[in-house]
């Protein structure tokens, strides 16, 4: 069912909610109204436990030209408070399930950044990322500066900073930028077949795994280390580690197969 949700559009595919920013005659640059609406979206998404995997994209073949700049000079512009919403609206967010950006056209500027607060990146072979504002004189404030560098190294994330060039799907990928490549109007749907899979494993590891991963980055490694074992303590404790493990014993999942593969048959 989709749901008319102006400047967005919503609807569930399965386990995956597909969440698109509807503002064709803005290349679906984010005005302060579009952000409340991402924000609000996304805990509407972490509430519900009737979906495992959010998609962000954008209409009419473009992801996101940045924040709503006519908007910023012609009114008051996207919220700019140091506590609660960003300034892109969810950018500030950590919903405890996998978000992925499904790429097509332009994600630049402010785009970028919210490219950049997914946990996976899918984009088109002849999209475009990049740190527009800089030629504008507007900063990253929506944690560009901070995830970049993570994502893909300092001296690589200056270049682009610095610069403001384009990257085209190539060098994304090359440089770990994204993490799928597709032919120009495939990355919606790889990004929700992406999601799918991802939905269907054991979902309290997935969730475990996730959340682990993201938090190694703000604490010194042995506090990771510890977090990572307690968390992946509280999925064993579900029994799902040991249904899947009987189940592999019993020959499902062989040679890097999903447990729903039955393995060698004897003849």
């Amino acid at each position: 069912m989709t749901t008319p949700l102006d400047p967005l559009r919503i609807h569930d595919r399965d386990a995956v909610r597909v969440v698109t920013i509807h503002r064709p005659d803005r290349r679906n640059a984010v005005d302060r109204a579009t952000a409340q609406a991402l924000a609000d979206a996304v805990r509407r998404f972490d509430e519900d436990d009737t979906v495992r995997v959010l998609v962000l994209t954008g209409g009419d073949g473009t992801f996101c030209a940045g924040a709503d700049l006519k908007a910023f000079h012609e009114g008051p512009g996207n919220r700019l408070e140091p506590e609660g919403d960003g300034p892109m609206g969810p950018t500030r967010s950590h919903p405890r399930k996998p978000v992925i950006a499904a790429i097509e056209g332009y994600a630049v500027a402010g785009g970028l950044e919210l490219a950049l607060w997914a946990d996976l990146r899918v984009m088109a072979e002849d999209a475009t990322l990049g740190v527009f504002c800089r030629r504008v004189g507007v900063p990253l404030i929506d944690g560009g500066t901070v995830r970049l560098p993570r994502l893909i190294g300092l001296g690589r994330a200056l270049d682009l900073i610095l610069t403001g060039r384009p990257v085209l799907a190539d060098e994304a990928h090359r440089i770990g930028l994204v993490d799928r490549v597709v032919p120009p109007g495939g990355a919606l749907e790889e990004a929700v077949a992406l999601g799918q899979r991802i939905a269907g494993f054991p979902w309290t590891t997935v969730v475990a795994d996730l959340l682990s991963a993201r938090a190694a980055f703000d604490r010194p490694l042995p506090d990771a280390l510890a977090a990572e074992f307690a968390r992946g303590l509280d999925a064993i404790a579900d029994g799902t580690a040991q249904t899947g493990a009987r189940r592999f014993a019993d020959g499902a999942g062989r040679h890097g197969g999903d447990l729903d593969d039955p393995g060698p048959q004897s003849g």
